[in-house]
């Protein structure tokens, strides 16, 4: 990790910060962050802070948290498998400082494990030795290969990793209105929605986001994942009893770093004193549905290599997991429930290794369930009240529904007269019973645009399309076909209705 990255990554400065201090760099010397603050681009406090902040690279041996013999076999599988020939090259695999590497090939050289090649040639001061395995070395490589065939950066111990999961905890973060206003800002939800949701972001607590389908409840979880800021640690993996849990993922953790920075670390970022065995990276977001199993929420073991992946809500720890479609998996929801009950109400998540050994880790995450079916007929009180924060996202009322068809009407560069949009409603409302739905309108556009690409014409909302593309939203056997609203108000439904606000105290 680069100070340069993180100090993007925070919003401290930007790219165009980092360019120039690298410039002052060449002339004056110096480490980047000391070129920053000579601009005044940062503060020496706010470098300070940052540095602080990162896990701190271990000295020693015994500050790794991870026995030497471990530490002994990692490196003889780097150099058999990732043919690592010196410290760099296998620092870099195990992402120790090379200090530490340097100790464990000392240690190797004295147990004759492998022997020196000479220099990699160069200048003599950017020359390394060249190490390769000896014969009892490789025996000793293909033996920890067998124990398990894990090769990569070295894992920090279960102490850690809690430690720094506590530390980094999304309650911690304080996301405010503008950040939320930010995140929503080319969704149309209503102000009653945004005051909701603002206060279940900052509790970190689970969220029941319920309601019918088409209404954006999926997007609405993708927007309160995106609305935090701050960057946290992820390590590649962990110990525990032995056993390494793998956990950077980086088809879901995010690196904070730009390409831009990428380009230039060769020659004008200069590296600080970071643990590399942890990546920075975006507060992770998790989405899951009607595919999640019990088995996945247990920690993955290949038998073959004999090391085992987390799974998907602890990678998804200082972040957001959504269960979207709730309800909707093949095991029954309040098996699925039943297994939630403990993380959500203890924050304590308990995992078990194939050995039988079982440990904990802090369950700090913001859980978010998502469903189209009515949240009574999923779980019941007890498991409701688990729930601190509900939220139904319901179809939008004609007002909302009128700005919805015109903003993606604008986004899809076609026009769309109040007089179509009036239709519409009439056609949806008033002459059948169907329900407004926020995805309606990106349906019938694109019925619309598809249809004049058939028939070869400039693309262009009329009612004949218009009649065409509702037709396609709906069959004849949907409830509400045909349903007026001159029948419904006669239903004998709507007249209770009428009863009950007519006469509130009734038996």
């Amino acid at each position: 990790m680069f100070i340069g990255d993180l100090l993007i990554a925070h919003g401290l400065v930007n790219q165009a910060d980092i360019n120039a201090a690298l410039d002052r760099q060449r002339t004056q010397g110096g480490l980047l962050g000391e070129n920053l603050i000579a601009l005044g681009k940062i503060t020496p406090s706010d470098l300070a802070s940052i540095i602080q902040s990162a896990p701190q690279p271990p000295k020693s041996i015994a500050e790794t948290g991870i026995a030497q013999a471990d530490l002994l076999n990692l490196m003889m599988k780097a150099m058999y498998s990732a043919a690592a020939e010196t410290a760099s090259k296998i620092a870099d695999v195990i992402k120790l400082p090379h200090r530490i590497v340097q100790l464990l090939t000392e240690e190797a050289r004295e147990r004759k494990l492998i022997e020196a090649l000479g220099g990699t040639g160069g200048t003599l001061a950017l020359s390394e030795l060249r190490f390769t395995l000896t014969e009892k070395g490789k025996a000793w490589a293909l033996d920890a290969l067998s124990q398990n065939q894990y090769v990569g950066p070295a894992p920090v111990p279960l102490t850690d990793y809690t430690d720094r999961i506590r530390r980094q905890r999304i309650s911690g973060e304080r996301v405010d209105r503008e950040q939320v206003d930010h995140a929503f800002a080319n969704l149309i939800i209503s102000e009653e929605f945004v005051r909701a949701v603002g206060p279940a972001i900052n509790s970190g607590r689970s969220i029941l986001l319920y309601g019918p389908p088409g209404n954006g409840k999926t997007s609405v979880a993708e927007r309160i994942g995106s609305v935090f800021a701050d960057v946290i640690y992820i390590p590649y993996c962990f110990e525990v009893e032995g056993q390494i849990i793998k956990v950077f993922d980086p088809s879901i953790h995010k690196a904070a770093m730009t390409a831009a920075d990428s380009a230039s670390k060769g020659t004008a970022l200069r590296r600080e004193d970071f643990d590399r065995r942890w990546v920075a990276c975006r507060r992770p977001f998790i989405v899951t549905g009607g595919e999640l199993t019990l088995e996945m929420l247990d920690l993955s073991f290949n038998a073959i290599a004999k090391f085992y992946e987390a799974p998907l809500h602890i990678k998804a720890l200082g972040g957001t997991f959504v269960i979207d479609d709730f309800g909707r998996q093949i095991i029954k929801p309040e098996e699925l429930l039943n297994r939630w009950i403990v993380p959500l109400e203890s924050r304590v998540e308990y995992l078990k290794l194939h050995t039988g050994k079982s440990f904990s880790l802090p369950f700090d995450e913001l859980v978010i369930f998502s469903t189209n079916l009515a949240p009574r007929d999923l779980m019941d009180p007890a498991f409701l009240r688990r729930i601190p924060y509900k939220m139904e996202v319901g179809g939008p009322p004609p007002d909302e529904y009128r700005r919805i068809f015109k903003t993606v009407a604008n986004g899809m560069k076609i026009d769309v007269s109040d007089e179509i949009i009036d239709f519409v409603l009439a056609e949806l409302r008033e002459r059948n019973d169907f329900p407004l739905a926020g995805y309606q309108p990106k349906f019938i556009i694109e019925q619309v645009k598809a249809a004049c690409k058939f028939e070869g014409t400039p693309e262009a909302c009329t009612i004949d399309l218009v009649k065409m593309a509702l037709g396609n939203l709906y069959t004849k056997d949907t409830p509400g076909f045909g349903v007026t609203a001159a029948a419904r108000a006669r239903s004998p439904e709507a007249q209770q209705e009428l009863a009950r606000q007519a006469f509130p105290n009734a038996a």
